[in-house]
């Protein structure tokens, strides 16, 4: 499964801490993310992560592109409900998840409840909607 981080300047630390949590579950899949979010992530966990442009030059809109492309099968951005800067890119990113049926948890409870459920197979369909699913470069 190819998996999309993202998250606002106030809850980059709440997903390093995350995904040191599920680094083994991380492990076996392909992790991508937007520029600062994934450096932080990939530097605290080992894991390699696809670093997309960061937001304020178009991370969002590459991600969206993938989503888009049915080329994300997962997409975790941990907003902060109290920012105003990235509500477009939040919007976004939630219109393109709808519309393609992507699994998509914006805060850690629903992320962990994704995560628990890639790991027992849950999201095993995303296989049949995406059987030529890849991993990417970015």
């Amino acid at each position: 499964m190819n998996i999309a981080l993202m998250a606002h300047d106030h809850k980059k630390e709440l997903m390093v801490q995350f995904c040191i949590a599920y680094c083994g579950i991380l492990s076996k899949h392909t992790v991508c993310a937007t520029s600062t979010t994934g450096r932080l992530v990939g530097e605290a966990t080992g894991l390699p992560v696809s670093l997309f442009l960061s937001h304020a030059h178009g991370g969002s809109q590459q991600i969206g592109a993938r989503i888009a492309y049915n080329e994300i099968d997962m997409v975790l951005f941990f907003s902060d409900p109290q920012s105003n800067d990235l509500d477009a890119d939040l919007n976004y990113i939630t219109r393109l998840c709808d519309q393609y049926n992507i699994p998509f948890a914006t805060n850690v409870a629903t992320a962990e409840m994704l995560i628990h459920g890639l790991e027992r197979g849950d999201l095993d369909w995303r296989d049949i909607v995406n059987p030529k699913t890849k991993p990417f470069t970015a």
